[in-house]
């Protein structure tokens, strides 16, 4: 049942179905592609045929258009030249009447002529039915006449009456007259006849504006306007190529190919029908189906009777495989193919054999690993027993004797002894021995590190085995271990990332090699006994600490009555302070009044100085007032939020306090975008005059940089400052809870008025203050100033820079600083 199921599996989804549809895609891929590489170059032969042909047509026509066009030309330029004579008016238009109508009739292309003289006025008008002699009307202005005056002969563009396509020809006479013909193009329709375009094809002539002028049976009405179209659309512009396709005015793809008319700027367009040129391309493309439909069968055919003959082999095989897998070893595969498939078949016998003898030799193998398995479970039990008896007591005196046991029971060995590292000696010192009295004296009590197996185990940190002790050099321990009759030694070396502790030294009475398991099984139990004999020494080491903190308990009762005494003193010396405290809160109240008007340090000086309430009180002096404002703040915050408009004026004030204070101004008052600050009172300084000058320049420097900080923000501000110099009365006003200090004279209004006078980043003052700091500054005269207050006018100047290379005024600040130090 099994192998029915594989058969299927086998025939569905297995090699046979895809060696089948492998032959199967090749065959319809290789017939694919022939079939579209032949349609491909049959398309190309057939469009390139018709395209040629059409051209050729095309280019025909349009010579035979243009040459009977010519002859048209010609015959009306012959009437033009045997009508000139120098008889008079009346004979003149007698013989040209007379040529008209011989031209009327050998003509039938023309349907009217009409004589025009060199004024532009019709003389003569003539068809095959009417005759009209003397109409005088205005030509004058028609454009036939100026390009037959330019160019001696015309062709006008082409025109319709009803259907019917029309056109002129203008010629001009000797005598100034113009000859302009009619001339019927329905003849055109003679060179589209169906026998010279052909049975599917058709043709057109359409003028420069895309308007069909004639056409073939099949073609487009006469008189549509095809410019939309792409072919014609193409060769109507500028340079453009005709191209090779195109659409119907039903919006069917078409061949198409062009040719133009080079007198008139006609086109002449043969096309024919994309479906009708490519009919025997779908003929092809029948064929090419039928075709790869027969090699589709024939694919199938032999790809099925390919696929049965690996069958039977491949199914043999894979039987032969089932039953190696499960075990069978002595099964053989029987494949008599001759070929791979029965190489393969015998590779897998060879394989079997090979396996059944793998597979005995595996069975002794797995039950002596087994045997070694159960041993080293029970050493890892034992070690296990051995790490819980270490780890169950905290003291070494009883750690050490436990693990000198344990490591006599784990090795079987004849001794044990442990040996404690003294890092200050640089030596091992014996702790604790089984086998040997460790109270016997000899010089194995005390084994220096140098030179020592003990030592090089511990440096290397691996054990050091010794299988025969008397082929080693002369050693302590060596002497001792042969005089007590051992002749092997392992020695163990006991650290862990903080140093070394000591080592563990297995000896033995019979000499031999120490098994690896064993060496690695000691290296498992030293490391437990490492971490043992950590915790016992830190457990000591806690014990010892525990006692110095009781001490250090008792020391601190004592210095806590020390300490009482101390906080009585303490007491004593916080309500001397508190005094003291409460006198200088005074001065500090006293300072903290003066910041109101002056910089810190100018307020700390007064302070600082004797008398200094008398500064403060009503009294007249010589100041320079400084008064600066902001240009369009008011109409600024008519049209801005407040918010906006105070962070404006956080800035600004934040600029100017910095330097008022740099240059020991003092604040008399503040309003909105207005400040005023004083100069030399309530302290006085040599050179106020030039301090202020110095600072107002600084001042618009530095507002200046905001300016154009609140320009970027959408806010057009300026910044003005006015100067003054002369004396005004200084003092306190106000009431108790707020006082101010101020000063009343003229110079502060003139201060204010010289302000309002000042442009955008212009500082104006009085010819006073100019004349104090002309020596230092650059600066200009200005016209008088009529001043709202002031009943005479007022001399002024702007200050332009300071030209000063070393700013005394900062220098002086400086040092008057540093005397008060």
């Amino acid at each position: 049942m099994s192998e029915g199921k594989d058969r299927v599996w086998f025939l569905r989804e297995g090699l046979f179905a895809k060696y089948v549809v492998a032959l199967v895609g090749l065959v319809v891929f290789v017939l694919a592609v022939n079939g579209a590489m032949e349609i491909w170059i049959t398309y190309r032969g057939i469009k390139s045929s018709l395209h040629d042909g059409m051209s050729d047509k095309a280019e025909a026509t349009a010579k035979r258009i243009q040459q009977s066009l010519s002859d048209l030309e010609r015959q009306i330029s012959w009437v033009t030249r045997a009508s000139a004579t120098k008889d008079s008016e009346a004979a003149t238009l007698e013989l040209r009447r007379a040529d008209y109508a011989q031209l009327l009739r050998q003509v039938s292309q023309v349907s009217q002529l009409s004589l025009l003289n060199a004024q532009g006025r019709e003389q003569l008008r003539m068809t095959r039915q009417i005759v009209t002699p003397g109409s005088n009307a205005d030509f004058s202005r028609d454009v036939r006449l100026t390009e037959t005056a330019a160019r001696g002969t015309s062709f006008a563009p082409a025109y319709f009456r009803g259907e019917r396509p029309f056109m002129s020809i203008v010629l001009s006479h000797a005598d100034g007259a113009v000859t302009v013909a009619e001339i019927d193009l329905d003849f055109l329709s003679e060179f589209l006849i169906d026998a010279q375009i052909g049975r599917v094809a058709y043709a057109y002539v359409t003028d420069a504006r895309g308007d069909v002028l004639a056409t073939s049976s099949n073609g487009p009405e006469v008189g549509k306007n095809l410019s939309k179209l792409p072919q014609v659309l193409a060769v109507s512009k500028p340079g453009g190529v005709a191209p090779a396709s195109g659409t119907d005015v039903r919006g069917d793809a078409v061949l198409t190919t062009s040719s133009v008319v080079p007198k008139l700027g006609w086109r002449v367009f043969f096309e024919q029908p994309t479906a009708q040129a490519l009919t025997p391309i779908r003929d092809q493309l029948v064929r090419i189906a039928l075709l790869i439909g027969l090699g589709l069968v024939v694919a199938i055919i032999a790809g099925t009777i390919m696929a049965r003959r690996m069958l039977v082999p491949i199914t043999a095989l894979q039987a032969g495989a089932r039953r190696l897998g499960a075990g069978d070893f002595g099964h053989r595969i029987e494949v008599k193919t001759a070929d791979e498939l029965e190489e393969l078949a015998n590779q897998f016998n060879g394989m079997a054999g090979q396996l059944a003898e793998t597979y005995s030799n595996l069975e002794s193998k797995v039950k002596e690993r087994t045997r070694d398995l159960a041993q080293s479970i029970n050493e890892l039990k034992v070690l296990e027993e051995v790490g819980r008896a270490v780890a169950s007591s905290l003291d070494l005196n009883a750690v050490l004797p436990t693990v000198a046991a344990r490591a006599l029971e784990i090795t079987h060995a004849d001794a044990v002894l442990i040996y404690g590292y003294d890092a200050g000696n640089h030596q091992f010192n014996l702790t604790e021995a089984i086998g040997i009295d460790k109270d016997a004296e000899g010089r194995h009590r005390a084994i220096d590190a140098d030179h020592s197996p003990l030592g090089e185990a511990a440096t290397s940190g691996e054990p050091i085995a010794i299988p025969q002790l008397s082929a080693i050099s002369e050693h302590p321990l060596r002497d001792v271990a042969v005089e007590a009759g051992f002749h092997s030694v392992l020695v163990v070396p006991l650290v862990d990332q903080t140093g070394i502790l000591g080592s563990l030294v297995v000896l033995r009475r019979n000499e031999g090699e120490f098994s690896a398991n064993l060496i690695g099984l000691m290296k498992t139990f030293a490391h437990q006994a490492v971490l043992a004999m950590r915790n016992a020494r830190l457990f000591t080491e806690v014990d010892h600490k525990s006692r110095e903190l009781q001490d250090a308990n008792d020391i601190v009762r004592q210095q806590a009555g020390k300490l009482q005494e101390q906080t009585d003193q303490l007491r004593d010396w916080n309500r001397s302070l508190e005094e003291r405290v409460e006198t200088q809160l005074g001065e500090i109240e006293r300072i903290r009044r003066l910041e109101r008007f002056l910089a810190p340090q100018v307020a700390q000086l007064i302070a600082s100085s004797d008398g200094h309430a008398g500064l403060l009180d009503s009294h007249r002096r010589e100041v320079t007032v400084v008064f600066c404002d902001l240009r369009g703040f008011t109409a600024f915050t008519e049209t801005t939020e407040p918010e906006e408009a105070m962070n404006v004026l956080r800035e600004y004030h934040a600029a100017l306090g910095e330097l008022i204070f740099k240059y020991e101004g003092t604040l008399d008052r503040y309003a909105g975008d207005g400040v005023m600050i004083l100069f030399n009172a309530p302290i006085q300084f040599d050179d106020h005059t030039a301090r202020a000058v110095r600072m107002a320049v600084e001042m618009r420097d530095t507002v200046g940089g905001l300016t154009e900080k609140w320009r970027n923000r959408g806010h057009n501000l300026g910044f003005g400052i006015g100067i003054a110099l002369g004396y005004a009365t200084l003092g306190q006003i106000g009431f108790e809870q707020r006082l101010e200090y101020a000063a009343i004279g003229s110079v502060t209004n003139l201060a204010s008025r010289l302000c309002d006078e000042a442009k955008a980043n212009q500082i104006v003052v009085s010819r006073r203050v100019y004349g104090m700091v002309e020596q230092w500054v650059e600066g200009r005269p200005i016209d008088d100033l009529n001043l709202k207050g002031f009943n005479h006018p007022i001399l002024a100047a702007e200050i332009v820079s300071w030209r000063e290379a070393v700013d005394n005024v900062v220098d002086a600040a400086a040092a008057r600083r540093k005397k008060m130090q």
